[in-house]
């Protein structure tokens, strides 16, 4: 099939993604971390696993996933009946790149007294080969389940891993993974943007190093930061996470000023996440009309990753999402 030009211009790109969301009964899905138009345009915005879990309880027929694509993957995982579209099949994960299933699998099998504890940011190869999936905003729940005596791998992400470790006293095994994002923030900007602004707190991902996360005043998941943003007491917060989110945070509330903390040299774009970036208007219209890229995905694969991902919602169901935001009713 030969591929569509991407010359779309004089199209009212809005009013055709209204149109195909209605004709194909689709939802629509976007990360905290796209682009404000499309944060607008979707019919829920939040973390990628309540993201999923949102559009399984609905009866759309199609999903377009405006995120990455172990987030699409995921919402495949939790429902296998419905068509689903990521805009640009190229937006991957640091995370999950940085982890490899055969090389994942071989890690297992040198330490077979660990339990493998697993970061959602994988493949849905590696959710099949570990115990238990965890969220940002779920992992302290759950690794607070798990007896002290249990030996744990923990992956991708070596940072939110160090950061469990340092809170509860644990010595995980961590898979040297991180996200490209979060690595990129500087400390001594940072200290420069708080000498710029006296008492402003600082809320920080716990993707990020260590020498972030000892700057900041609130350590938690994108919605728990966005919940910070809400209820903090200032009128000025500095966010050190993708900065993408911010624009939640200004419109849940318009009367506070957020401040993205700065990547190397203080102004480079380097914290916005090139990946996220990749989807944009005119490939979710192309997405909607064409149905394509599409995630398909072997059936025996997709209940082996079901299996790590039930097994936190079991332990941990109700800490996944906290805070989300949805920008309207799915359907109105």
């Amino acid at each position: 099939m030969t591929a569509q030009p991407l010359n779309l211009s004089g199209l009212d790109l809005r009013a055709e993604i209204d149109r195909l969301r209605k004709e194909r009964n689709a939802v629509i899905l976007g990360h905290y971390y796209q682009r404000p138009e499309i944060q607008d345009i979707a019919d829920f915005v939040g973390d990628s696993l309540e993201l999923s879990r949102k559009a399984a309880e609905t009866d759309a027929d199609v999903i377009a996933f405006c995120g990455v694509k172990f987030m699409a993957d995921t919402a495949k995982i939790l429902s296998p009946d419905k068509i689903v579209v990521l805009p640009d099949m190229d937006a991957g994960c640091s995370l999950e790149d940085s982890c490899p299933p055969d090389k994942f699998k071989a890690f297992r099998e040198a330490h077979p007294d660990h339990i493998a504890l697993t970061y959602i940011n994988c493949s849905t190869e590696v959710k099949a080969l570990s115990d238990v999936i965890v969220t940002s905003s779920s992992a302290e729940t759950i690794l607070a389940q798990i007896p002290p005596e249990q030996k744990i791998i923990f992956g991708p992400d070596r940072h939110l891993g160090g950061y469990l470790n340092r809170k509860f006293g644990r010595d995980m095994l961590l898979w040297p993974g991180v996200c490209i994002v979060h690595e990129a923030f500087s400390e001594t900007e940072l200290l420069k943007l708080k000498a710029q602004h006296p008492g402003a707190p600082v809320a920080g991902h716990p993707e990020c190093p260590p020498h972030i996360i000892d700057h900041c005043d609130y350590v938690g998941s994108t919605s728990g930061i966005l919940q910070f943003a809400k209820t903090m007491p200032g009128d000025t917060l500095i966010v050190a996470t993708e900065p993408h989110i911010i624009h939640q945070m200004e419109l849940a509330v318009p009367d506070k000023t957020f401040i993205g903390a700065p990547g190397a040299d203080g102004n480079c774009n380097c914290n916005i996440c090139p990946y996220m970036a990749l989807n944009t208007m005119e490939k979710l219209y192309l997405a909607l009309r064409d149905l394509q890229p599409r995630i398909e995905m072997d059936e025996n694969l997709r209940l082996a990753a079901k299996k790590s991902l039930d097994r936190m919602l079991e332990m941990a169901s109700g800490t996944v999402g906290l805070g989300d935001l949805g920008a309207r009713p799915f359907g109105s």
